[in-house]
């Protein structure tokens, strides 16, 4: 039962239901709605349901006032304290009780079916949660037995973290297409310069386009070329003419003024 001090909650309201009285049972067989006097209420008023704690409470009041008619306590559902009946899905068997105690079994029944639809799930729902309070304060009073994992460092354990290690160590060198690797870019910043290649074969050429040999004890100084030459003043010798290779001829008319070659 709720106990005093417990907070009330409201479950479901429904301004309008019917309470009728109802004939003795006379066998365990389902009651019937149609034995009673359907179309002639005895009482016509509000129902309220609350709960405090575990136990809900159907209350039938007054439309204006609000007195309580009467109530039914209901420790589980479906249960003795409401019943439906075998005939229709809008009608119930109530058991009201007084202060005192006493009890008394009343039909009630609703006009709409959407009220009686309402009506049964706000007890369904109210009673799975009391359903799942238990379950869990079972849970938290049985102990725990189950052998618990021990991942705690024992005395003179240690551990070592290597963060980053593996991954740069497996970070392959980027190749070229021919397999070998690619050079680093050059240096940025303002003022450097990329040496020069350097000349094979010591030979420098002039714009003249003579070849000139370099020194080999340095490369800064140039050797410069015999200006008489044992071959004469051309650099280059003397080259002779085949004979009679531009002779000239003349033309018919005897002008010497055309070659023919």
């Amino acid at each position: 039962m709720a106990t005093e001090g417990e907070y009330e909650s409201i479950l479901c309201v429904k301004p309008d239901v019917n309470v009728y009285r109802i004939p003795p049972r006379a066998s365990n067989r389902g009651v019937r709605a149609a034995d009673w006097k359907l179309d002639a209420p005895d009482w016509t008023g509000r129902m309220r349901v609350t709960a405090r704690g575990k136990v809900a409470f159907i209350k039938l009041e007054d439309k204006i006032s609000g007195e309580l008619f009467a109530q039914a306590p209901v420790d589980e559902y479906p249960g003795i304290a409401i019943e439906t009946v075998s005939d229709s899905s809008r009608y119930f068997v109530l058991r009201i009780q007084d202060e005192s105690g006493r009890s008394a079994f009343i039909g009630i029944g609703f006009g709409d079916r959407g009220d009686s639809f309402d009506f049964n799930v706000a007890l369904q729902d109210h009673f799975k949660w009391v359903k799942q309070e238990l379950e869990i304060s079972k849970q938290s009073q049985t102990p725990d037995n189950t052998p618990k994992l021990d991942l705690g460092f024992k005395e003179g354990q240690t551990i070592t973290l290597n963060i980053g290690q593996g991954r740069k160590r497996d970070k392959s060198r980027p190749q070229s297409a021919g397999g070998f690797g690619l050079l680093p870019p050059p240096p940025s910043g303002g003022g450097s310069k990329i040496a020069p290649p350097p000349m094979s074969k010591n030979l420098a050429v002039r714009p003249t386009g003579c070849l000139l040999d370099l020194d080999s004890s340095n490369s800064n100084s140039v050797v410069q070329p015999d200006p008489n030459p044992a071959g004469g003043s051309d650099m280059w010798g003397d080259f002779s003419a085949p004979e009679n290779s531009m002779s000239p001829l003349a033309n018919v008319d005897g002008s010497t003024n055309w070659q023919q070659f």
